[in-house]
């Protein structure tokens, strides 16, 4: 569908209280009068069960792509990841992701389509208290200049526009989508958006934050002559926050007992997550 054609509401800045209405909305321009009711309860009922039951990340399993359209990915997501004011927001994971990337260092060039247009990131990952983190395992992937990630293409000879990086001492790496892993900090799954992409506003998986929405710069000849690449060529910067696992697991608890309040219901945590309390 043409993004101007859209007439649904926004698609951005989907949380845990507004995301059930939204995909509600999304999917009920469904002609098919049947089809549009059952949609719309099945996304009502799975997102109540996410929020009930506290859904985390591992025991949701694959069925990826339903989860995505219906916006239980984001939701649970949001449920096991949450993240104070000062931290990077996540996102969904997606269904490009492979483990095929291969290790490349800081400014290397993960990219070989040769109808694209080169784009020099910037990116620094620090704590919720502005300290750079070193040693952050950074898996990051993009598609080509036809949209389409490298696993979709048949007889491909390996992997291309994916890798595998470690930040360094000053928290500092290169290369739109994110995944941050390091022992004693809560693993981040993002993306960062180009603004004003006619899509920004109608993402299938519901993920687009203005948090992650990024401009593109231009390299000045002072930065070109540092990263050893054309001056002109565009840029995009960020600056990535990690949340420690203790300061996930408070955030969690404090917001599972808090929606079983809400619910009515008498509930306990064991191992993190809400059980009845029948004692």
């Amino acid at each position: 569908m043409d993004p101007s054609e859209v007439t649904v509401s926004p698609l951005k800045d989907l949380t845990i209280d507004n995301i059930t209405e939204d995909v509600k909305l999304i999917n009920a321009q469904c002609p098919n009068p049947r089809l549009k009711y059952i949609l719309e309860r099945i996304v009502q009922h799975l997102h109540d069960f996410a929020r009930e039951t506290r859904l985390s990340t591992d025991v949701r399993q694959e069925f990826i792509l339903l989860s995505d359209v219906l916006g239980l990915s984001l939701l649970v997501d949001s449920i096991d990841h949450p993240k104070p004011p000062s931290s990077t927001e996540g996102t969904v994971l997606g269904p490009f992701h492979s483990h095929e990337a291969e290790i490349a260092s800081n400014g290397s060039v993960i990219a070989h389509d040769p109808d694209g247009e080169s784009c020099l990131v910037r990116c620094t990952v620090k704590d919720t208290d502005g300290k750079a983190i070193s040693g952050v395992k950074i898996d990051v992937w993009e598609n080509d200049s036809k949209g389409f990630y490298d696993v979709q293409y048949p007889g491909r000879d390996g992997p291309d526009q994916r890798a595998v990086m470690t930040s360094d001492k000053h928290g500092v790496f290169c290369h739109i989508h994110f995944m941050f892993e390091k022992e004693g900090f809560d693993r981040l799954i993002t993306a960062l958006y180009l603004r004003n992409d006619p899509y920004e506003t109608s993402d299938a998986v519901f993920g687009v934050k203005d948090s992650l929405m990024v401009d593109l710069d231009i390299v000045d000849a002072a930065s070109a002559q540092k990263y050893e690449v054309r001056e002109g060529t565009k840029m995009v910067s960020y600056d990535f926050v990690l949340v420690s696992d203790q300061e996930a697991k408070a955030l969690r608890e404090h917001n599972a007992m808090q929606a079983m309040r809400k619910l009515g219901r008498s509930m306990k945590l064991w191992h993190g997550l809400p059980v009845p309390d029948v004692d």
